[in-house]
């Protein structure tokens, strides 16, 4: 399995695998990533300065990614880790630990303090996986994320 920086050939890729997931994971279509107008131009989303997207690549085929991103209409400090999904036969392999550990990383790099996610009820394994490494329920929404369909929010301090 290779963990690369998404390139402008992905694109088509990772949005088939992200919807894919979306619809698996029975996530809402309206509020939810799945309405996102970047799913179908995730590459060049990713192309400011304190943003990158991670593709998970096997035998040549894209199987899921996540990315880091400033949180739209919150604090500069303050970035969100964005769509982190994997197709079913990869999960469980310990990709999520890595692609997280990557997307820290990098976000420390580029002086966040503060990590947020937003993440759906059903979603248990993700949730585990988020608070091992570190994120925090909060109470309320941050930012305008347009994910209106997601009611479980989370922080990480970076600092």
């Amino acid at each position: 399995m290779l963990i690369r920086c998404i390139n402008d050939t992905d694109n088509k890729s990772i949005s088939k695998i992200l919807r894919e997931v979306l619809v698996e994971m029975e996530i809402p279509k309206k509020g939810s990533a799945f309405q996102d107008p970047e799913l179908d131009k995730m590459f060049e989303t990713y192309q400011h300065p304190r943003s990158v997207y991670y593709v998970i690549e096997y035998n040549k085929q894209i199987l899921g990614g996540a990315g880091i991103s400033e949180l739209r209409e919150g604090s500069s400090e303050i970035c969100e880790l964005q769509k982190m999904y994997f197709h079913k036969s990869i999960r469980g392999k310990g990709l999520g630990d890595k692609m997280i550990d990557k997307c820290l990383t990098f976000a420390i790099k580029s002086n966040f303090s503060k990590c947020y996610i937003e993440t759906m009820p059903n979603m248990i394994s993700a949730q585990k996986l988020y608070l091992k490494k570190g994120f925090e329920y909060i109470d309320k929404p941050m930012g305008n994320t347009g994910h209106t369909a997601c009611p479980v929010w989370m922080l990480k301090d970076l600092k």
